[in-house]
């Protein structure tokens, strides 16, 4: 019994572990919902608090709450945005869909620490001033996203398509096999591939950029319902404007509160759009994973880094280990992806309630493609290297090659030599030589490979 202390609620007395910083509304979240054993993510709860902070400094301004009092929420509040108290927010992701569990979780605890000193802070009456779990969840949904976007996502993203720039630009005289349908087809410069996934990642940010404006746009403010009931009537345009001083995102009300409440089309939209990524980052995975196969029995074009050990078994076995992370990583986005679109629906009437589960999903989607960004760039495409001896042999023999020939000879014409150089496993310009009245000289002009990378019509 030593190890409890007796805490009370609007519902009566519970037991609370006497090391928690939390009180009875958390404990009783922490024993009805022992759903999955994951808290929320700690870049969510951090900005609960911001949001916290953000309040008591404009209620103060206000003249609603006493100077002390918000100078001790402040300080509270900034601990936690440090990170200092993270093992203080046990409570489960699948718990009230409107999130009221977490908001109380961060209200009671920045209420024990603010009230250190002898000072009485109420958790509601005081840290939850002018607001509800309704617009302080979506709010820090926004909050979260926005941040982790700007200071993690969009950073390694840049990252990435400067990796892969520095690559195409070192590689630029190197050509090699295109395939369609995983078949030969025209030859196509190295440089040409990567800058294929460089444009892959760029656009992928400038449609991130683009979700970020409707991110920016908050909930706070409009309370329980969306009519900013206990709220003053400054209180938005001055949270807005203090949680962008705060953060350096320029952050507004958004237009409708009732919106905000009820819907998390915002959330949606930056979930799809790391949908988008993750298919962009599945791509680049598995055209690494193709290009390294082998390394005798596959196409063997580039030798990855190797990392570790492949098999138990085999030994000298390696393994496309980062691209093979990176496409489960993609994979797992592209899940999380689904469950929020159906949380994304699941507004009634003036509130949406499955707002944990959002929050939860649209944060482990960003962590999940900025790590694995980071480690495509620096451990795969930074350190590969291009083995030419496989890359010039097929290219050489690539009967596809025929192709620039169709506007001399025609597409008949040139489909009878592409078939017997195949049969025979003979150079297409010897068979183009044999069986046209071009000569070597014209062949060799009409058929080189870097020629053929540079398109227009051949002649």
């Amino acid at each position: 019994m030593s190890d409890y202390r007796i805490e009370r609620d609007s519902m009566g007395e519970l037991k609370v572990p006497t090391t928690a910083l939390y009180g009875a509304q958390t404990q009783r979240a922490v024993e009805n919902f022992p759903v999955s054993g994951q808290p929320m993510p700690a870049a969510f709860i951090h900005a609960i608090a911001r949001i916290k902070l953000a309040a008591a400094k404009v209620n103060r301004e206000l003249g609603l709450l006493e100077a002390e009092r918000a100078e001790a929420i402040v300080s509270a509040a900034q601990e936690i945005v440090d990170g200092r108290h993270d093992d203080q927010f046990p409570v489960d992701v699948f718990q009230t869909g409107s999130g009221t569990s977490s908001n109380m979780n961060v209200n009671e605890v920045i209420a024990h620490l603010a009230s250190r000193e002898g000072l009485s802070v109420g958790p509601n009456d005081h840290v939850n001033m002018g607001q509800s779990s309704n617009d302080v969840i979506p709010t820090a949904i926004h909050l979260s996203a926005a941040l982790e976007v700007t200071a993690e996502l969009r950073p390694a993203l840049v990252h990435l398509r400067m990796t892969i720039d520095e690559r195409a630009t070192e590689l630029d005289g190197v050509v090699k096999t295109g395939r369609t349908h995983l078949m030969d087809a025209m030859p196509l410069r190295l440089s040409q591939e990567l800058g294929g996934w460089s444009s892959q990642i760029g656009q992928a940010v400038e449609r991130i950029d683009g979700a970020m404006l409707r991110l920016a746009r908050l909930a706070q403010g409009g309370t329980a319902v969306g009519t900013g009931i206990n709220a003053h009537p400054e209180f938005a345009e001055r949270m807005a404007r203090e949680l962008s001083a705060q953060t350096g995102l320029a952050l507004a009300p958004n237009d409708s509160f009732f919106a905000s409440l009820g819907s998390q089309d915002a959330a949606v939209e930056l979930s799809g759009q790391l949908k988008g990524l993750a298919c962009g980052v599945m791509k680049i995975a598995n055209d690494l994973r193709w290009m390294n196969s082998g390394p005798l029995a596959g196409l063997g074009e580039i030798e990855l880094q190797a990392l570790q050990p492949g098999s138990s078994i085999m030994p000298g076995k390696v393994n496309p280990v980062i691209p093979e992370s990176a496409a489960q990583a993609a994979a797992q986005v592209i899940g999380l992806d689904s469950a929020v679109t159906v949380a994304g629906q699941s507004g009634n009437f003036q509130l949406n309630v499955m707002l944990p589960l959002i929050a939860h999903n649209l944060l482990t989607s960003i962590r999940l493609m900025s790590r694995t960004a980071r480690l495509l760039a620096d451990r795969a495409i930074a350190t590969f290297r291009v083995r030419e001896d496989r890359l010039a042999e097929p290219l050489a023999r690539n009967p596809i090659l025929v192709t620039a020939l169709n506007g001399v000879i025609g597409y008949d014409a040139a489909a009878s030599i592409a078939k017997q150089a195949y049969q025979a496993g003979r150079p297409i310009i010897d068979v183009a030589e044999e069986q046209t009245e071009l000569s070597r000289e014209e062949l060799e002009r009409l058929l080189d490979p870097v020629r053929l990378t540079q398109g227009g019509i051949p002649g």
